[in-house]
């Protein structure tokens, strides 16, 4: 392992301590996550020579320049022409497996891992269908400026499993889509995500 990997994983125990210490439910939480932020900075430190001091300021939400979020969305079709859905404990609405992009992680990398923690299915990323700025779409108001990349999919194994936020998953013809989770897909996105199953030379969509 060279140090450029060494450094990506330092990267990702960072994202996870900090998440950790975002959602620490006791003391003994906290003190477990900040000492894994302790040796990600660590590890920075021995691999770029930067200041343990320097590294912790860089990483601090409160930088100066805000980035959009990353939403990335794994699109599953099965033989029979349905999609792959999965539905959300927080909301009890539907929507397309996925999340926010992990630092560390391509967004290809992010469909496979969303997929298969979601649903249980091991896939095969296959093509970038869309990438679209959330802004773009009337979704319900959000604080985070967001943009969302749909890339299609194809299993390759596994089979459906339960998931801490997930209630079930399910595969839907096109007319008998469920209760969209708005928030997170549209209709008229799954409907974009159709036109491309019965067109598979249509060009990806920016927007």
């Amino acid at each position: 392992m060279d140090a450029t990997e060494i450094l990506n994983y330092a990267k990702r125990l960072k994202t996870m301590a900090h998440l950790g210490l975002t959602y620490a439910s006791n003391d003994y939480e906290t003190e477990r996550y900040k000492e894994l932020e302790q040796i990600s900075l660590e590890l920075m430190n021995g691999i770029t020579g930067q200041p343990l001091e320097m590294l912790s300021a860089y990483f601090d939400q409160k930088k100066e320049y805000i980035t959009p979020k990353t939403d990335v969305r794994a699109v599953i079709f099965n033989d029979q022409q349905e999609i792959l859905l999965v539905k959300e404990k927080s909301d009890g609405k539907w929507s397309l497996p996925g999340g926010w992009a992990d630092i560390g992680l391509s967004p290809k990398e992010v469909a496979v891992k969303e997929a298969f923690e979601e649903t249980g299915f091991l896939v095969k990323p296959k093509k970038l269908l869309a990438v679209l700025d959330k802004r773009c779409h009337p979704h319900p108001p959000q604080l985070d400026y967001v943009y969302k990349i749909f890339i299609r999919c194809e299993i390759t194994g596994g089979a459906p499993t339960a998931a801490f936020d997930i209630l079930e998953a399910g595969f839907f013809a096109q007319n008998t889509l469920p209760e969209l989770s708005t928030d997170r897909v549209l209709p008229s996105q799954i409907e974009l995500m159709f036109s491309y199953l019965n067109d598979p030379h249509k060009e990806a969509m920016v927007n």
